[in-house]
């Protein structure tokens, strides 16, 4: 058992008796247990396999190629519309875990087999991602905008042509686009802080003011 797994647990409000339950199960599956992204992470072979983690109205196991699992029980979940490989398998009490102890395993050791296999998920490409009309625009309007966009990373400019394209109007594009154009030069990501570290970043401590 990891330490910082420990303090992950005993530090929660919610949730607590829930995971540790999950946490025993992982470990019955054979998994290492490491602590990753503010999170229980589980590995095998030193790749990870899944996360434990928590939110509002339920906990959750992450597996983080969840989407090559057959899911034969049809109860992964995607977190968001974006989300490509990662699948969450949802919990809201310990009574469904316990009922469910065959399934879960069932499901981990799959996920195991993904990796010990090398099998990836194939993910959208920079091009697969729609580039909204406003934001063509810019590029032609301000050619100095458009060459700092494309001098940012490829992760960088999926998250942007997805927040430039969520909005259904073209002034609300318009305006998304103008309030990133600072971030954007100083070749900052959507969510990123003055001093380039994420805001869900545990070494940010919340001083780190995010670019307007």
């Amino acid at each position: 058992m990891n330490p910082e797994v420990d303090a992950y647990l005993n530090n929660l409000v919610k949730w607590r008796e829930e995971l540790s339950m999950l946490r025993t199960l992982m470990l019955e599956c054979g998994l290492t247990e490491t602590y990753k992204w503010m999170h229980p992470c589980y590995t095998h072979q030193a790749k990870n396999v899944l996360l434990l983690h928590e939110f509002k109205d339920y906990c959750a196991i992450l597996f983080h190629k969840g989407a090559l699992l057959e899911d034969s029980h049809k109860i992964l979940k995607q977190q968001t519309e974006n989300t490509q490989a990662a699948r969450q398998l949802r919990f809201s009490s310990i009574t469904e875990i316990d009922s469910l102890v065959p399934v879960i395993k069932q499901y981990v050791f799959e996920a195991i087999e993904v990796e010990k296999a090398g099998l990836r998920v194939k993910m959208k490409s920079l091009a697969d991602y729609h580039i909204p009309e406003e934001l063509t625009t810019k590029f032609l309007t301000d050619p100095e905008f458009k060459k700092a966009f494309k001098a940012l990373t490829p992760g960088r400019q999926k998250g942007y042509l997805l927040h430039f394209s969520k909005p259904k109007q073209a002034k609300t594009r318009v305006s998304r686009i103008e309030n990133c154009a600072k971030r954007i030069f100083m070749g900052k990501g959507l969510t990123e802080c003055v001093c380039g570290r994420s805001k869900r970043m545990p070494n940010c401590d919340g001083s780190h003011k995010l670019l307007k």
